[in-house]
């Protein structure tokens, strides 16, 4: 791999690192909140803030493990951490879409329902690409369409987090 191969996708590391920074103090902010608090008597909304947390961590995650092991093993190891944390990712996708089919979600903002169908279809295609441009042993590059959407699907699912918060504090 070329170095400007490597610096794009230390940069696109960073830049997921620092996406997942931010949310992790943002959640640690919402929890210590009187609006927190405030909502917790919400099971259903609980269970599901929960679950699009998980989700929206391992999203961030992704960006941020594959390019480094990309840069620093061979593209097999690359593939396997991309397919590994993948699985994990569509996992918590059918947990989520479960959460929301469960009810008690009549509250949320349309952005939320637009964003939960956008990122499956992104993750579907994201979990497809490198194998489809690279065959069984991607290299590096077959990666980066995939890495751009996933990390794209949890920067909207974080703005879909803090407008359904909007929205529950709405009535309240």
């Amino acid at each position: 791999m070329n170095d400007m191969g490597q610096e794009f996708l230390l940069g696109l590391a960073g830049v997921s690192a620092t996406l997942l920074g931010t949310f992790i103090v943002g959640v640690f902010f919402y929890i210590d909140s009187t609006t927190h608090r405030r909502l917790a008597g919400s099971e259903a909304t609980d269970l599901y803030l929960r679950s699009a947390t998980r989700w929206v961590f391992t999203a961030y995650s992704i960006p941020l493990f594959v390019p480094l092991s990309l840069v620093a093993m061979e593209p097999l190891w690359g593939a396997v951490v991309f397919a590994a944390l993948g699985i994990l990712l569509i996992l918590l996708t059918v947990g989520t879409g479960r959460r929301i089919l469960a009810g008690g979600r009549a509250r949320m903002s349309r952005a939320f329902w637009v964003n939960e169908w956008m990122t499956s279809v992104a993750l579907l295609a994201a979990m497809i690409l490198p194998w489809a441009l690279g065959g069984w042993v991607p290299e590096p590059a077959d990666f980066t369409p995939s890495l751009l959407l996933i990390l794209g699907s949890g920067f909207a699912s974080t703005a879909a987090l803090v407008m359904t918060q909007f929205d529950a504090t709405r009535g309240t």
